[in-house]
């Protein structure tokens, strides 16, 4: 089989390459970019699922970023064991082909106990004084080792909220560089999630992310320079584009002024019982999941939901069928935004009695994604709490803003604008100008196949 290496650049679209990304312009020209019609949820976890697999979210599971685990009465985000993921993946079917074929999957997500061959993926330490040590997991164990060793440890801080930057994106691709000089794997998928960070927050608004569509060519350059020495096939894909947004939705909040949230008050401050509430969202930007828990209500929650302004899309489990989202895992309803409109997990009432959570980057308690964690309070504030931190004081590094209408640029839909829609750049040609999401796995599989 071909080498491959597949480049998932995130929030790639059309609507940013140009003048600040010149070597991504120039390399477009003599190749063949269509735009792929994004899965639903155009989430991260749902469309790389999709894309391995071959398969929607109906068949992998992957419904969203997190859902609510009904055994458990958990809201779970940011899970990361590859058992999650229902369908055979792309390397496993290679396998079966070519005993000899090998994969690396570099920050790909549901990068645990995976099948892939070789894996490293952020995997912090919490020790047993609350702090959260910077750090990543690897399979085999030893690449961990080799590649902190000569790249130094993992900026895990700098890979999400306010300090993430091109670090975090360089250090992934030169761990990939590394990984494939040492092990040569047929197929390499290598994520760079730098884009991420400047298009949420500022939206495609070239005057305020030019800096960063430049680091992120650079990084570009880089690999694809080394995998064509290397004789690779490259391929540089997007899992969804990043649109406009100005309408943040707290749809929790309105659940909660209807009686149909149950919250539980500890220190004096409120925390969600999605177990106990009647109905309740879990949020994920543009599309969220709605879970009922008294039947008796339902009528009353989409009832309630068709007065909100904003929701473009409701959908009951038969009407997810449609749309490839149906599954055990997906709300008994699902709901998306409109183009200028996304979602908020906020439930509290009063600010004041946020939980403390809501002022720290904690992708894990938080019962739905918040974009918001990007931004900082007060760069004064962070000083302070990291001068505690070095002189061996207890912490809290609450530092987040509760302003959701910070956030600018938003994704989750599946219609949206030919500008923003993720795109599949290779040497490959298509017969269509556009690919479906599961085209993506068939796509990939022929220049494996040569």
């Amino acid at each position: 089989m071909n080498k491959t290496v597949v480049i998932d650049v995130v929030g790639l679209s059309s609507s940013i390459i140009g003048d600040h990304t010149p070597f991504l312009k120039e390399y477009i020209a003599g190749k063949n970019l269509v735009n792929i019609e994004p899965v639903f949820p155009a989430v991260t976890t749902s469309a790389q699922s999709t894309y391995v697999t071959g398969k929607w979210p109906d068949t992998t599971g992957i419904v969203g970023n997190g859902w609510y685990d009904h055994a458990d009465c958990e809201i779970k985000f940011w899970k990361q064991s590859n058992k999650l993921v229902a369908g055979e993946k792309i390397w496993e079917k290679a396998k079966k082909e070519d005993p000899s074929f090998t994969c690396a999957k570099m920050f790909w997500w549901y990068n645990m106990y995976s099948s892939a061959d070789y894996a490293v993926t952020p995997r912090p330490n919490y020790l047993a004084d609350g702090r959260k040590m910077p750090d990543c997991y690897s399979q085999p164990p030893e690449l961990r080792d080799i590649l902190q060793e000569k790249l130094g440890q993992f900026p895990l801080f700098q890979f999400w909220g306010p300090g993430a930057n091109i670090k975090s994106t360089q250090w992934i691709a030169d761990a990939s560089i590394i990984t494939d000089e040492l092990y040569d794997p047929t197929l390499t998928l290598i994520y760079l999630p730098h884009l991420d960070y400047c298009l949420q927050k500022f939206g495609p608004d070239l005057s305020k992310i030019h800096r960063e569509l430049n680091e992120i060519d650079q990084v570009l350059k880089k690999l694809v320079s080394f995998y064509e020495k290397r004789g690779a096939e490259v391929v540089i894909l997007s899992e969804y584009g990043i649109s406009p947004v100005n309408n943040p939705i707290h749809i929790n909040r309105v659940f909660r002024e209807n009686d149909l949230l149950n919250i539980r008050i500890e220190r004096g401050l409120e925390l969600l019982d999605a177990g106990a509430s009647k109905a309740f969202v879990v949020a994920d930007h543009q599309v969220a999941h709605v879970y009922i828990n008294d039947q008796s209500v339902k009528e009353k929650v989409r009832a309630l939901l068709e007065t909100i302004p904003g929701i473009e899309l409701i959908l009951n489990k038969e009407e997810q069928k449609a749309h490839h989202i149906n599954h055990e895992r997906s709300g008994d309803l699902v709901i998306m935004a409109d183009k200028d409109s996304w979602f908020t997990y906020y439930f509290w009432l009063d600010d004041a009695k946020a939980p403390d959570y809501a002022r720290c980057v904690d992708i894990h308690k938080k019962p739905g994604y918040d974009p918001v964690e990007m931004f900082m309070s007060s760069k004064l504030r962070a000083g302070y709490k990291l001068l505690k931190k070095k002189a061996g004081f207890r912490y809290v590094m609450d530092v987040i803003p509760l302003d959701a209408n910070l956030i600018k640029g938003s994704h989750g839909r599946f219609q949206v604008e030919a500008q923003y829609k993720p795109v599949f750049l290779s040497r490959y040609k298509h017969q269509k100008d556009n690919i479906s999401a599961p085209e993506v796995f068939n796509t990939i599989w022929n220049i494996l196949k040569g």
